[in-house]
C-alpha cells in the first residue's frame, strides 16, 4: 500500500536486466556507446522527428531546467501553471539553469493552463518596455501535477496562443507516457504536431532507475545543449548505463504497459475511494494519481494499517474529529497491484 508517489518504486525487471547486459565489456563513454545510437533511433522513429536531437540526463530537474535554458533569455519570462512541477519543486532550478528568468504563474482549473488565461497573462507582459520582463517560453506539465492530462488538442490550443507571440513551447513530460496512454494520442501528436519545441521525456517515475530524454525538435538548439548539459555537470561518463535503461523502456513498447499499468491502478483506486462514505475527488483522476478526501478517521486506519500516501495540502492534521475531511494525494507506480488497492480502500472502509 505504498502511494507515496511513483518515484518510491522500484525499477522494472527489464530495466534492470537492460543495466546488467550493458556492464559487459567496454563502451566508449559521455554518449558515444553503440546503444546510444539505438536509443536516438527509437526516439526519432517513435515521434515521427528523423531530424530531432535526443539527450539523455539522469533527473526530471536537470531535463526540464537545461530545456528551458536553451530557449529562454534571462530577461524573459517562462510562463507556466502556478502548480506546475517546475514552480512547485525544482528549487529554483529553472531560473537559475536559465541565468534568471522569471517563472509567470497562471492559474487553472485542475492544474491546467487554458488558452484564454495563456493569452491575458501573455498579452500583460511586456507592457513597459526596457522597465519589463519580456516574454519568453511557455512550459506545460503533462500529465499535471494534479494527475490530469492535457489532450493533444489541448496541447495543441496552448500552443497555437504562443505562436501568436512568436513564443517556443516546452512540455515537462516525466510522466509523458501517462498523458499519453490516457489520451490515446500518438508521441508526435501530442508534441510537435501540436507545437511543442522541446519535450523532458521522462522515465525515471514509469519504471527506470534514472533517465529521462530531452528531445529537441529543432536541432538548431542542439549544441547549446551540449554545451550548457556539460557546463552544468550533467553530462555522464559512463553514459552507457542511461542509454541502456531507455532502450530497454522502449523495447516492446515497455514504456507503455508500465503506464498503462499505473493508470489502471490509480483508476481502481479512484474508484474503490469513491464509494466509501464521505469520500469525495479533488481532481479527475486521468492518469496515475489520485487527489481525493475523506473522513479523518479512514486517514487514520489506513496509516495505521500501514498505507504511505501524503495529506495534500501539507499541514493536516491526523488528531481531531474523525467525521471531519482529510484531503491526500495518492500515486500508483507500475508495480503498484490489484492487492494493495483493495487492502488500501478495505482498511478506510473499516473505520
Amino acid at each position: 500500500m505504498y502511494f507515496a508517489s511513483d518515484n518510491s518504486s522500484g525499477a522494472a525487471p527489464e530495466i534492470m536486466a537492460a543495466l546488467a547486459a550493458a556492464n559487459a565489456g567496454y563502451a566508449m563513454p559521455y554518449g558515444n556507446d553503440p546503444i546510444m545510437e539505438r536509443v536516438r533511433a527509437r526516439i526519432r522513429d517513435l515521434f515521427e522527428a528523423p531530424e530531432a536531437a535526443v539527450y539523455l540526463v539522469s533527473t526530471g530537474t536537470t531535463a526540464n531546467a537545461l530545456a528551458l535554458a536553451i530557449l529562454a533569455q534571462p530577461w524573459q519570462a517562462v510562463f507556466c501553471h502556478r502548480l506546475a512541477h517546475v514552480e512547485q519543486d525544482e528549487c529554483g532550478a529553472p531560473e537559475f539553469y536559465t541565468g534568471g528568468a522569471k517563472l509567470l504563474l497562471i492559474d487553472g482549473p485542475d492544474a491546467k493552463i487554458t488558452p484564454a488565461a495563456l493569452r491575458d497573462t501573455v498579452t500583460a507582459t511586456a507592457q513597459g518596455g526596457v522597465h519589463n520582463i519580456q516574454r519568453g517560453p511557455v512550459t506545460i506539465t503533462n500529465a499535471t501535477e494534479a494527475g490530469t492530462v492535457y489532450s493533444a488538442a489541448e496541447v495543441a490550443a496552448l500552443c497555437a496562443v504562443a505562436r501568436e507571440f512568436g513564443l517556443p513551447v516546452h512540455m515537462d513530460g516525466a510522466r509523458f507516457a501517462n498523458a499519453l496512454v490516457a489520451d490515446g494520442s500518438t508521441p508526435a501528436e501530442m508534441t510537435w504536431k501540436a507545437g511543442v519545441d522541446v519535450l523532458s521525456f521522462g522515465g525515471t517515475k514509469n519504471g527506470c532507475l534514472g533517465v529521462e530524454a530531452v528531445v529537441i525538435f529543432d536541432p538548431a538548439k542542439a549544441w547549446e545543449f551540449e554545451l550548457r548539459r556539460k557546463r552544468g555537470g550533467h553530462l555522464f561518463s559512463k553514459h552507457r548505463y542511461l542509454s541502456a535503461q531507455m532502450d530497454a523502456y522502449l523495447e516492446g513498447d515497455l514504456w507503455l504497459d508500465l503506464a498503462r499499468r499505473a493508470n489502471d491502478a490509480a483508476q481502481a483506486l479512484s474508484q474503490g475511494i469513491l464509494g466509501l462514505p464521505g469520500a469525495r475527488l479533488m481532481h479527475p483522476t486521468q492518469a496515475n494519481a489520485v487527489f481525493a478526501g475523506w473522513p479523518r478517521g479512514g486517514h487514520r486506519a489506513a496509516q495505521e494499517a500501514g498505507a504511505k500516501y501524503y495529506l495534500w495540502p501539507f499541514g493536516q492534521s491526523l488528531d481531531g474529529p474523525g467525521d471531519a475531511v482529510l484531503t491526500a494525494r495518492l500515486v500508483c507506480s507500475w508495480s503498484t497491484t490489484a492487492e494493495d488497492v483493495a487492502r488500501f480502500v478495505a482498511a478506510v472502509r473499516g473505520a
